[in-house]
């Protein structure tokens, strides 16, 4: 009877854990349109070589398009950074980094806070940082 009791338990808590079609379809249409929304924000603008640091001082903002960030730095360049696998950044999530030096390297943690309750959501892994340029024009110096 403890056998049958503690089967229907699991079956019902792995129930609960797996994602409805209906889920997964909201999910991917997500994932999509924040795609796209970064694909907009990078056009015209050229990626240069891959960074492992960047320095922290010279960041003037960052926005998130589902597990990738893009930090501004100045007025012409940006940096791309697709964290680790499976980082989900939200909408109502605010990021939290802690460095002990001056720059933000490939490995940091991010740490997702809810904007609303203050409690955190999840961290992410920082990867590479790709810088992209807008391109400059013939007679710029």
């Amino acid at each position: 009877m403890h056998r049958i009791a503690f089967s229907l338990l699991a079956a019902v808590a792995l129930a609960s854990c797996t994602a409805t079609p209906q889920e997964i379809a909201r999910t991917d249409a997500a994932e999509a349109e924040q795609a796209g929304k970064l694909e907009k924000r990078l056009a015209g603008l050229v990626p240069g070589k891959p960074q492992s640091c960047v320095p922290y001082s010279q960041i003037r903002g960052s926005n998130s398009y589902g597990q990738t960030i893009l930090y501004q730095h100045g007025t012409r360049q940006f940096y791309r950074n697709d964290t680790s696998p499976g980082c989900r950044i939200g909408f109502n999530d605010i990021m939290v980094t802690q460095t002990p030096i001056s720059q933000l390297c490939r490995g940091d943690i991010v740490t997702l806070v809810d904007r609303n309750t203050g409690f955190p959501t999840g961290s992410c892994a920082l990867g590479d940082f790709v810088p992209y340029r807008r391109p400059s024009r013939s007679g710029d110096s």
